[in-house]
């Protein structure tokens, strides 16, 4: 009598934005047909992020940067479930879904992203008085109100608010709508406030990376862009936003009211509904904990990558300002997970760490801020930012490979590379 085959375990990857994606097709190649890896996800459709300023002001169509997952993920043997998840029960090792079924798992890795905290502030984002582009359906929106807003020019207000901690776009944004005004030939018209959290401009929840101050400051100068720091939005009514500026000792300095007629805030995030509120899984604002390896200390065989994860500030500011998760981290994330995850199926220890380094490509439409922070939280070995029109050109790069990968189902690693790169390019030393 032969023995039955012994069941494979499953690994279940929830969320499939620019990490989750990723991390299901290195996970398959790292475990081949050792396990079986099947994705949880709202929805069929890949979006890159990256992208969605310009789908805000028509420098891209969202079909341009969509890509449809089923057959990517059939084609490298990749389980696939567009339902969602309506809640983790992670003592059963079961996933919830939206339509009322259930998915159990032996290994879990979550990389879903975060959830837009919208309603923490009055009369904040698409459902109030202010746009976003944290989506592609957001800066769709956004698109069409930028339209109008071209046809009869006002004042502009655009940032990040308390509790942010995704300021790159906030500034990218803000030169795009610059460069694009200009191009309409309507910027003389249109009066331009940036409003952040931050203690200065060009901190980016970092504590700034090489002189991303004074590029940052400069460039703003340049374009005629007037800022308030440590800037806490009060709330948001039709054509106003109520600001009140902080001082070092936490006092309200002054208090602005910015008349505005187009708007765009990044909003605060927290994590997903799904997994909100699970004791031992995610702290108070709902970011899952993850240790070195990026396992979970309650539950070990869940591990998280991304936006998702629970990251301490840099440090204390007078505005609660938080640390963005960039390309290069969750890249290096996505790594240590796959072979983590190989390793436990082999029944070896899952000792494998990430690099959390971080590298941004800000563009602006005409030029760029592009910075490199190793680690990302000071003190750094590389402690580096420049600036350029070869920015631009690297976005778009970036945006080409990066697609392509995703509609290809590779895994191949860029940012290492792209750090290379720069460091041959610009000299850097370590």
């Amino acid at each position: 009598m032969q023995d039955s085959p012994m069941k494979k375990p499953i690994i279940a990857v929830l969320g499939a934005g620019l990490g989750g994606t990723v991390a299901a097709f290195e996970i398959k190649a790292a475990v081949g047909s050792r396990a079986d890896v099947t994705v949880v996800n709202q929805g069929d459709t890949f979006h890159f992020v990256p992208s969605n300023p310009w789908v805000a002001v028509h420098w891209r169509k969202r079909a341009a940067i969509e890509v449809h997952l089923p057959p990517v993920m059939k084609k490298k043997d990749i389980g696939f479930t567009p339902v969602g998840a309506k809640r983790l029960h992670p003592a059963e090792n079961r996933i919830e879904l939206n339509d009322g079924q259930s998915l159990a798992y032996d290994y879990l890795v979550i990389a879903t992203g975060p959830e837009l905290a919208f309603d923490e502030i009055e009369g904040l984002g698409p459902s109030g008085f202010t746009q976003s582009i944290c989506h592609v359906d957001h800066a769709e929106r956004a698109a069409a109100a930028f339209d109008a807003f071209a046809a009869n020019p006002g004042p502009i207000v655009v940032g990040a608010v308390q509790g942010a901690s995704c300021f790159g776009p906030a500034y990218e944004f803000a030169m795009i709508l610059d460069t694009e005004l200009r191009r309409r030939k309507v910027r003389d018209r249109v009066p331009m406030t940036f409003v952040t959290s931050e203690p200065y401009i060009g901190h980016l929840g970092l504590d700034g990376v090489g002189d991303t101050k004074g590029l940052l400051e400069s460039e703003m100068r340049n374009r005629h862009i007037k800022w308030i720091t440590n800037a806490r939005v009060a709330k948001v009514e039709s054509g106003m936003m109520h600001v009140e500026e902080v001082a070092e000792d936490g006092t309200v300095r002054q208090v602005h009211d910015l008349p505005f007629a187009f708007s765009m805030m990044l909003p605060a995030f927290r994590g997903v509904e799904a997994v909100r509120g699970i004791e031992g899984l995610t702290n108070l604002r709902g970011f899952i904990v993850a240790d070195k390896t990026q396992r979970n200390p309650a539950f070990p065989n869940i591990f998280a990558l991304g936006v998702c994860v629970a990251i301490a500030p840099t440090g204390k500011t007078p505005v609660p300002v938080g640390v963005p998760k960039t390309g290069f981290m969750i890249e290096s994330m996505v790594t240590a997970v796959a072979q983590n995850l190989s390793a436990l199926i082999d029944g070896a220890p899952a000792d494998r760490e990430a690099t959390w380094n971080a590298i941004c490509l800000a563009d602006f439409g005409d030029g760029g801020v592009a910075f490199f922070a190793q680690p990302q939280i000071p003190p750094r070995n590389i402690n580096w930012s420049a600036s350029g029109g070869w920015v631009h050109l690297a976005k778009v790069g970036f945006e080409k490979y990066f697609l392509g990968k995703v509609k290809r189902g590779e895994s191949e690693t860029f940012y290492e590379k792209m750090a290379l790169d720069l460091i041959g390019a610009h000299k850097l030393k370590d």
